[in-house]
């Protein structure tokens, strides 16, 4: 436990007016769980703060205490139009679609648009971010894209336990231990609490920690969940957190359109024994068939992770954005195959057994067959293996694997 660290980050929440509060994308319990611990406890201690989150609230998480308080990307911010120099005259004309202002200047200096500036009011009132869960700053998606100032202006704060985190942030408490960033709340709220001496802790806060906890383990099921998740959650549990409420909502309330998709997904599983290696994919076309969402596959990957005997990647493959987007939801079960290698292949990152990754501007089918290409040729070294040759099946996304009985090696130096 890095208490100097703590003790930084619970100096700078004090002194800091109004905190922007940012979980990671794509959205799950924990980073949300985090992000909104931090809000009720900075708003029982009189601080403004702010959660704005990248991607939607999952269905399965809007049950969540105080998931209210996630905005948007402040769509419906007051936009703010500075003019440098004298004006006399000020007036507007609404039309349709549009708003003309017209500006006459003090002294009958011309003004152009050098004289012109626009800010988010929001946006100008923080003083400090506190990114949760984050590993690194573009999984903050479009709001990084469009704020990318903020993010040098601004003191941030880091708090994640991803083993690939770029230590992004003007203070960085990076955990690799830790099943969760939720599990590392706890001693700062409770230094908190001794700052202030305020009991701040209650149910709610409690509930939100622990579905962190329990969602980032797969309910204490995961290779990472270690003895201090255990004795964390049973702290939390004193303190009133809602396991079965947790567990109801996340792992037994699935639609019907989850259930049918799951099928459809589950259905398409490949399977090379020898490379060890399982996946499935899930397109648009899947989506459109089930009237299920993207966010129902959820689980699935964690699905294909407990019914794959002797596989040790695993690997769920959605479309997101036809042409434009796929990710990768990517699991190993051994130390051995380090899912978050494999994923920084293709930009990503997480840890050694759970690791993710997007990939752009690729067809799905042309993104499956290059991702499957490379774990297939790290397995092929790994073990000791012929590179196998692939063959993508016509007007489907599954692949023919052909093992190359003769030794023979097949030319992945395009796959990275």
């Amino acid at each position: 436990m890095n208490t100097t660290l703590q003790d930084q980050i619970v100096k700078q929440l004090l002194r800091s007016e109004h905190i922007l509060l940012m979980p990671s994308a794509p959205a799950d319990g924990d980073s949300l769980g985090s992000s909104l611990a931090l809000y009720k406890v900075l708003k029982k201690i009189g601080k403004k703060a702010t959660v704005i989150s990248a991607e939607q609230v999952p269905k399965d998480l809007q049950f969540l205490p105080m998931i209210d308080a996630i905005d948007g990307q402040k769509k419906d911010s007051d936009l703010i139009i500075t003019v440098q120099g004298e004006v006399k005259h000020v007036r507007h004309e609404i039309q349709s679609g549009k708003v003309n202002i017209f500006l006459t200047p003090q002294d009958g200096e011309p003004l152009t648009s050098d004289n012109v500036s626009f800010n988010d009011r929001a946006l100008d009132e923080y003083d400090l971010i506190v990114t949760v869960d984050t590993g690194d700053l573009v999984q903050l998606r479009d709001f990084y894209d469009q704020h990318t100032e903020l993010f040098h202006k601004l003191p941030l704060i880091n708090i994640d336990h991803h083993a690939s985190n770029s230590e992004f942030g003007t203070i960085n408490y990076v955990d690799i231990t830790a099943s969760a960033t939720t599990q590392m709340l706890l001693p700062i709220i409770r230094k908190i609490e001794e700052a202030t001496g305020q009991d701040l802790m209650d149910a709610d806060i409690a509930t939100l920690l622990l579905a962190g906890i329990i969602t980032d383990t797969g309910s204490f099921q995961h290779s990472n969940t270690t003895p201090n998740a255990f004795a964390v959650a049973a702290e939390l549990l004193d303190y009133g957190a809602r396991q079965q409420e947790i567990i109801k909502h996340v792992y037994k309330t699935k639609s019907l359109a989850t259930l049918k998709l799951w099928g459809q997904v589950l259905s398409k599983i490949q399977f090379d024994k020898d490379y060890r290696f399982v996946w499935s994919t899930v397109s648009q076309k899947d989506l459109a068939e089930t009237g299920a969402d993207m966010e129902d596959t959820g689980a699935i990957i964690d699905e294909l992770l407990n019914n794959a005997p002797g596989a040790e990647v695993v690997a769920l493959i959605k479309e997101k954005v036809p042409g434009e987007l796929v990710s990768v939801s990517l699991r190993t079960t051994t130390d051995e195959v380090d899912a978050s290698a494999l994923a920084r292949l293709f930009g990503g990152g997480g840890h050694v057994r759970a690791a993710g990754c997007r990939i752009k501007g690729m067809s799905f089918n042309e993104t499956i067959y290059q991702f499957v290409s490379t774990v297939l040729k790290r397995q092929a070294e790994r073990l000791n293996l012929p590179v196998p040759e692939l063959t993508p099946e016509k007007n489907s996304d599954a692949i023919q694997i052909n093992h190359n009985q003769d030794g023979a090696y097949y030319n992945f130096d395009t796959f990275g």
